[in-house]
C-alpha cells in the first residue's frame, strides 16, 4: 500500500505574496498541482495535502479526487509536526508513506519510482532523496556512514564544520508508516527555529538510506520569486528542447513560452516573443510570430500569424492572419482566407478564400466562401439587450466602412456601396446602398450658422 503526503501548510513570507506559495505557477499550473500531478503516475492509494495557511484557499484549487484528503495543520510547527498531525487524523499507518514538499515543483515520477524501488528492495525503515550542490546555502546537510544515513542537520543549526557538507536533503522521504508511527511523537522542537523536524526521525529509526541523484534541477525548492523564475526557466527549456529535437525552429527559444500540453509539427518557425499557451495545436510548415499568443487553438497546415492573439479557435490550412489581429474565442477561419491589419474576429465562421484586410470587426457572423470585406467594415451585433447574427453570402464586395446592424441577412454576390449603413436583407445578385445626399455650400466660414439656413 502506498500513501502520499504533501506538505503544503507553509506561509511563504519570502514569496512577499499574498497568494499561498504553493499556489504560485509555473507554465499555468500550480506548485502543488504539479507535485499532486507526479504523485498521480505512481498509482497511489491515498494522497493527503496537509495544509495550514490560507487552508480554504489552497483546498479549493485542489482537484476534485476520491484519492486526495486534505489535513489542516494547526499550528505550523515545522515538517515533524505536519506528520505528527496526519498520523492523528489517520488511523492506519499501513506500507509506505511517501512525503513530498509542495513547493518542489519540477520532480520527476520517474525519480520518485527509483525512491520506492530502493525502498523495497532494501526493506528501509526510511529512504531519501540526496544530492549534492555547489552552494548548498538553506538545505540540511547529509551526514553518511558507509551506506546508511546517521544524521540529518538543518541550515540553521549546522556549525562551521558542518556546512563544508555538499550533500543536501532534498526533502522527500518514502517511510515505513508502520515504523514512522511508533517514534514520531517523540519528536521535539529543541533546535533554533523551536521548531518539530522531521529531518530527526532519521537518527531514530535502524535502516536510513540516501538516493543519490545528480540532476539537481528537479529538486530545486520555491522560496521565493527569483527561485520561481529559475523553475520555470528551467522547464520551459525542457520543453522547447523537445519540440526542437521533433524538427521545430525557435529563432530566439528565451524569448518564448510554450504549455506543456502544446502540440507543435514539423519544420514550423516559432519566431521572437511568441507565447502558446493551453491545449494549441500547430500542424505542420507554419510561421507562428513574432509578437504572437495563441491559446487552446488549432492551427492547420502551411499558416502565417504574425504580431497577432488567438484565443479559442480554428484555425485551417494555408491562412494568413496579422499584423495586429485578434482572432476571439468561437471562431472558425477556413483554408485559404486573409485576415489582415487591426482586424477583429469575434465567435464567426469564414469561410475558404475570404478576406478581411484592414481595420474591421466581424463578430457573430457567418462570411461565404471568396467574399471580400472592405476596410473599417462592423459588423453591429449589439442591440444594448442581445447579440444578432450577421449573414453574408459568398462571392460578395463589401465596400469600406460598411456597416451591418444585425440581425441581417445578405444573400449571394451581393455588393455594398463604401459608407453605407445597412438595416435590410438583401437578395442575390443586388446592390446595397445607404447614403444621404452629398451637399456642398460655397463659401463656407467656420462659426458662421447663418450660411446652413
Amino acid at each position: 500500500m502506498l500513501s502520499v503526503a504533501i506538505l503544503a501548510a507553509g506561509k511563504g513570507t519570502r514569496m512577499e505574496s499574498s497568494l499561498p506559495k504553493v499556489l504560485h505557477k509555473i507554465s499555468g499550473k500550480s506548485l502543488l498541482q504539479r507535485v499532486i500531478d507526479s504523485c498521480v503516475e505512481l498509482k497511489p492509494d491515498k494522497i493527503f495535502v496537509i495544509t495550514g495557511h490560507k487552508s480554504k484557499e489552497v483546498q479549493k484549487s485542489i482537484p476534485n479526487d476520491k484519492k486526495i484528503h486534505v489535513v489542516v495543520q494547526e499550528p505550523q510547527a515545522g515538517t515533524g509536526h505536519a506528520i505528527q498531525v496526519l498520523c492523528k487524523e489517520v488511523k492506519k499507518h499501513e506500507g509506505k508513506l511517501l512525503v513530498l514538499n509542495g513547493d518542489v515543483p519540477l520532480i520527476r515520477p520517474s525519480t520518485l519510482e527509483r525512491l520506492l524501488y530502493l525502498h523495497e528492495t532494501k526493506n528501509a525503515d526510511v529512504s531519501l532523496i540526496t544530492t549534492k550542490k555547489t552552494n548548498p546555502h538553506g538545505y540540511g546537510r547529509v551526514f553518511l556512514k558507509g551506506d546508511f544515513i546517521e544524521r540529518i542537520v538543518e541550515e540553521k543549526d549546522c556549525n562551521d564544520l558542518e556546512r563544508e557538507n555538499l550533500l543536501i536533503n532534498a526533502g522527500i522521504y518514502c517511510f515505513n508508516w508502520g515504523n514512522l508511527s511508533e517514534i514520531i511523537n517523540t519528536l521535539q522542537s529543541d533546535n533554533n527555529q523551536k521548531e518539530i523536524y522531521l529531518t530527526d526521525t532519521i537518527s531514530l529509526l535502524k535502516n536510513s538510506l540516501s538516493l543519490e541523484v545528480e540532476d539537481n534541477e528537479e529538486l530545486q525548492g520555491i522560496n521565493n520569486r527569483i527561485q520561481l523564475s529559475e523553475c520555470e526557466e528551467c522547464f520551459q527549456n525542457s520543453i522547447k528542447e523537445k519540440h526542437m529535437l521533433n524538427g521545430v525552429t525557435f529563432i530566439n527559444k528565451a524569448s518564448c513560452s510554450i504549455s506543456e500540453e502544446a502540440e507543435i509539427g514539423k519544420d514550423v518557425v516559432i519566431e521572437a516573443n511568441t507565447h502558446i499557451r493551453g491545449n494549441t495545436k500547430i500542424n505542420s510548415h507554419c510561421i507562428i510570430g513574432p509578437n504572437t499568443f495563441i491559446e487552446n487553438s488549432n492551427v492547420g497546415l502551411n499558416c502565417e500569424i504574425l504580431n497577432s492573439t488567438v484565443y479559442d479557435s480554428q484555425i485551417m490550412d494555408y491562412i494568413k492572419i496579422g499584423p495586429y489581429s485578434h482572432i476571439r474565442p468561437n471562431s472558425k477561419i477556413s483554408s485559404h482566407c486573409k485576415i489582415g491589419n487591426f482586424v477583429e474576429i469575434k465567435n464567426s465562421k469564414l469561410e475558404d478564400e475570404s478576406k478581411v484586410n484592414h481595420l474591421s470587426y466581424i463578430g457573430d457572423s457567418i462570411i461565404g466562401r471568396s467574399t471580400n470585406i472592405g476596410a473599417g467594415t462592423i459588423t453591429a451585433n449589439f442591440d444594448g439587450q442581445k447579440k444578432h447574427q450577421t449573414k453574408i453570402g459568398r462571392n460578395s464586395s463589401i465596400g469600406a466602412n460598411t456597416v451591418f446592424v444585425a440581425p441581417i441577412n445578405l444573400g449571394e454576390s451581393v455588393t455594398t456601396g463604401a459608407g453605407s449603413v445597412i438595416t435590410k436583407d438583401s437578395k442575390d445578385n443586388s446592390l446595397a446602398i445607404s447614403r444621404t445626399k452629398q451637399v456642398n455650400i460655397e463659401n463656407w466660414k467656420k462659426g458662421n450658422p447663418d450660411l446652413v439656413n
